[in-house]
């Protein structure tokens, strides 16, 4: 069965979103929605995708863009809506939009938990998904942090843990966000990310701390895992490099910094020089105690973009989870020996 997906909005993620479904055998993406006229929408009418308007659409035709007809009409021609649009619009789309019409949905990490049946990181809780109609693939921050915590309560089980999100002021492309000169401390404790984390991770107790610097490139995160068993560094790089989406990068090969993670990601030819795999520096792990340290690096604008494709399998009722990844990793071109 080919799964028919549409894409609320086409900006940073969804952009991503639409193109990585296209890529896969068993989807097929019916249309985006566009309103205002920009280079991405100018873009995805190069590439031939079907655009339907949130609203008359008028802007949109008076720059030359085909309008295929309005989000009405692709909600009729599809099973899943990936809805990408700026936080909080989502909830009222699923109110005005995905129930009336019977609509399963995918959400994104700046909605609220409440917007949807279940919180998803894939090889976290896959199976809580399958079926659900509606499903929220978490922050990038809380992917990041779930991929890895994931793995290390496996292993040694953990009491409790502490990270320091140091988040990007901006996207790249983003002219009109910052700081520019300035670390700004977020000022609420814990940070959101810990109980978003537990959304996913329900048993791992988690306190979490973020600030702003003056970046467009990455999230970094230091953790420290209080865990139940004494944990060894040979191990845990050992099963980072085993875990799937994760990658082990080290100051041998000089990747020292944010900047050369993306200069990875160029030399890999991956698509837009995106980075989907979290980055743990060899050197940066280290143990004390029952205590495991490590920092990690989150490419905020592609990070998610993989889960996204299994949460639409999940949302179908598509079962086998390590499957589905195997099928959005290779499609994806993340490298399938992980796992």
């Amino acid at each position: 069965m080919t799964i028919k997906v549409g894409v609320l909005g086409f900006g940073t993620i969804g952009k991503r979103v639409a193109d990585a479904v296209n890529l896969q055998e068993d989807m097929e993406l019916v249309g985006v929605t566009g309103m205002s006229y920009n280079w991405r929408i100018k873009s995805a009418q190069g590439k031939g995708y079907s655009i339907y308007s949130v609203d008359d659409g008028a802007m949109l035709k008076e720059n030359g863009i085909k309008v295929a007809g309005t989000v009405q009409d692709l909600l009729k021609k599809v099973d899943v809506m990936v809805d990408t649009a700026p936080k909080k619009i989502g909830a009222e789309n699923k109110e005005k939009l995905y129930i009336p019409n019977k609509v399963k949905a995918i959400f994104q990490g700046g909605e609220k938990d409440k917007v949807a049946e279940a919180s998803f990181v894939a090889q976290c809780n896959y199976d809580e998904c399958v079926g659900k109609d509606f499903i929220r693939v978490v922050s990038c921050n809380t992917t990041g942090l779930s991929r890895t915590l994931n793995e290390v309560n496996k292993k040694y089980g953990i009491k409790e843990v502490y990270a320091t999100m140091i988040r990007r002021g901006a996207d790249p492309w983003d002219i009109r966000h910052g700081p520019i000169n300035a670390i700004v401390p977020v000022l609420e404790l814990p940070s959101h990310h810990g109980p978003d984390v537990k959304t996913v991770l329900h048993d791992v107790e988690i306190f979490t701390t973020a600030l702003s610097v003056s970046s467009t490139l990455m999230h970094v995160h230091t953790i420290t895992c209080e865990c139940k068993k004494t944990p060894n560094v040979d191990e845990v790089i050992g099963i980072f490099k085993k875990t799937r989406r994760v990658r082990v990068v080290d100051n041998a090969s000089a990747v020292r910094s944010t900047a050369e993670i993306m200069e990875l990601a160029r030399d890999l030819g991956n698509a837009r020089g995106d980075m989907q795999e979290i980055c743990v520096w060899k050197e940066a792990i280290g143990v004390h105690s029952n205590k495991l340290l490590y920092i990690q690096a989150v490419h905020q604008e592609s990070d998610v973009v993989c889960e996204n494709i299994d949460a639409i399998r999940a949302a179908t009722g598509f079962k086998d989870g390590k499957k589905s990844m195997e099928m959005t990793d290779k499609a994806l071109g993340i490298d399938g020996k992980r796992s």
